[in-house]
């Protein structure tokens, strides 16, 4: 059995743990309400963004655009968006196996020949995959501290530049999606091409707008704002389901410290009792001798 001092010492230490947890999980749930405020207010405007080049891809040749070229996917790249810190439960941990399990299931032999590359939002991404057998071509790190629509806006940048060029066929995300405090939502999304969804509201896909300027324009000018503006929401949300995912770990870091501070305090107990018995069996016994040797 563990002495007092051991126990105390443990005691202590779990104490100050639990310090730590609850103080993450307070400045957690202060960046959670700022970043959901965010990504609620971003997803209206990149919804009806998406639903109007929906509509526009339908009236224009979007063959002349090379965000919309679909060719023969001979190389591939992987947006992996992770977050920078962990104490985060499995929120890491779920993209990465996501990302391994992905490229092994579809790109296995691609990988093997070194024609699928990864581009790493977030440093416990680039940690894991740069020190593994996976072409990592570019990092984001350290970008969650002061998120802003520059960031976005140079990671796409980036990838429409390597798929304009050839040097990649088809761009793919993989992030967390925030659906609340305590969950998240695992996406893998296509990003290059440009694939509008074609709505299933029969009544706006008949309708034949009258668009100022020309539809062709507007759509010149919209898909660099366009994938801009997703690439933004992509960060959004992993940020709020980050900051969701760490609030709820140190919830349950905190709760487990509390269990476990009554166990120690238990086995403290008993052992303070243990202790004390002894040493009275040995006045007695140490009196008994006396008493008989006098």
């Amino acid at each position: 059995m563990a002495t007092l001092r051991e126990i105390r010492s443990r005691i202590s230490g779990v104490k100050n743990t639990q310090k730590i947890t609850k103080a993450m999980k307070m400045v957690s749930a202060a960046k959670l309400r700022r970043a959901t405020d965010a990504i609620i207010a971003a997803r209206p405007y990149a919804k009806k963004m998406k639903e109007l080049l929906s509509h526009l891809s339908g009236q224009v040749d979007v063959t002349k655009y090379p965000q919309f070229e679909v060719r023969e996917v001979k190389t591939v790249a992987i947006v992996v968006v992770t977050a920078d810190r962990g104490l985060c439960g499995a929120f890491n941990s779920n993209i990465v196996k996501a990302t391994v399990n992905h490229i092994n299931a579809n790109y296995a032999e691609m990988n093997a020949a070194g024609k699928v590359k990864l581009i790493c939002v977030g440093k416990k991404s680039y940690d894991f995959f740069s020190k593994r057998n996976y072409e990592v071509v570019s990092k984001h790190v350290g970008i969650f501290n002061q998120l802003n629509f520059n960031i976005a806006k140079t990671i796409v940048a980036e990838v429409v530049d390597g798929f304009i060029k050839g040097e990649f066929d088809k761009v793919e995300i993989i992030s967390n999606e925030f659906k609340n405090a305590v969950q998240q939502k695992l996406t893998i999304g296509q990003f290059l091409p440009v694939m509008p969804e074609e709505t299933t509201d029969k009544k706006h896909a008949a309708t034949d707008y009258i668009y100022e300027p020309t539809s062709d324009e507007i759509v010149s000018a919209l898909v660099p704002k366009h994938l801009n503006f997703q690439m933004w929401r992509v960060l959004l949300d992993s940020n709020a389901a980050e900051q969701g995912a760490r609030m709820t770990a140190m919830e349950n870091a905190s709760t487990n410290a509390r269990d476990l501070i009554k166990i120690l305090q238990l086995n403290y107990n008993k052992a303070r009792q243990a202790a004390i018995t002894k040493e009275l069996l040995e006045i007695v016994g140490g009196a008994e001798a006396l008493r008989k040797a006098g």
